[in-house]
């Protein structure tokens, strides 16, 4: 059983994050204040939008706070309380003045098995990569990306793989949320001893651009298909076609891999509604 006393500060922002919370919540662990970053414009309105976690925080009832630095002095003495740091999918560098300060450390939990896949799209990057051997870590936060002592480790078999950057997010979100909660209690009691990363075999992912959805229909067909799974949340994929001399961009909502083949099945045109591949296709004539 978790013990109740420790007091856990949780920070994270994304859909992952939300993900974890909701898988701790399962497992009795609830942290006592959650900080993710402040409300962010989105969509084409650019509507000023709270972060997952401080939904769900709110729904809740816990704490939550949303730092623009976290050098600031304000934030620190609020933070100075808790004894555990829990790090999942936060979006900042979070300083050694921060990491520094739990009795029982800051653990973060990536989507990878690292050092392969640090960085800012593991997720994507496995997928694209067709990656065979998928799992999660548990990590001790330091000030570089991703580069900390590993505490623990676990390689995940995904069924009907390659899939979706939805599916795999959620399944190792969930995975990371309860190996941690698995390894708690003896990490509390000191009975768990980290082993340094090896830097040689790193590997490091990028940020995903708006440009990188852009789909070659010419080109490698299972490529493609892959880029499809893992650009599905953001930034989509998209190929262009001429019609009446100008260029259009097609969006792709549904593909499958098929008979060794691609068949894309729905598509949204630039200005028009959700339709079939086959009606664009016709319409193109």
């Amino acid at each position: 059983m978790f013990n109740k006393d420790i007091k856990i500060a949780f920070f994270g922002t994304s859909e992952f994050s939300l993900i974890v919370l909701k898988e701790l919540k399962k497992n009795g662990i609830v942290p006592e204040l959650i900080v993710t970053v402040p409300d962010k414009p989105q969509g084409r309105k650019m509507i000023m939008t709270p972060a997952p976690t401080k939904v769900w925080a709110e729904e809740n009832g816990i704490e939550c706070i949303e730092p623009e630095k976290l050098k600031d002095e304000s934030f620190l003495s609020k933070i100075r309380n808790y004894n555990l740091f829990i790090v999942a999918s936060y979006g900042k560098i979070i300083p050694k003045a921060v990491i520094d300060i739990p009795k029982y450390k800051s653990l973060n939990i990536h989507p990878s098995l690292l050092p392969k896949y640090r960085g800012p799209s593991p997720l994507q990057e496995q997928i694209l990569n067709n990656e065979k051997e998928i799992g999660v870590s548990i990590m001790l936060v330091d000030e570089q990306v991703d580069h900390g002592a590993i505490v623990v480790q676990k390689k995940v078999e995904i069924t009907g793989w390659p899939v979706g950057f939805f599916t795999l997010q959620e399944i190792l979100a969930q995975e990371g949320a309860d190996l941690l909660a698995e390894i708690l209690p003896d990490w509390i009691k000191g009975k768990i001893k980290v082993k340094v990363q090896d830097d040689s075999e790193a590997t490091f992912t990028k940020k995903t651009e708006k440009t990188d959805g852009f789909l070659d229909l010419s080109k490698d067909a299972f490529k493609n298909y892959l880029k499809i799974l893992a650009f599905e949340e953001w930034p989509k994929t998209y190929f262009e076609v001429n019609k009446n001399g100008q260029k259009m961009r097609v969006i792709i909502k549904k593909a499958v891999w098929k008979d060794n083949m691609l068949e894309i099945q729905n598509v949204i045109p630039e200005g028009k509604k959700e339709m079939s591949y086959a009606d664009f296709l016709r319409g193109l004539k």
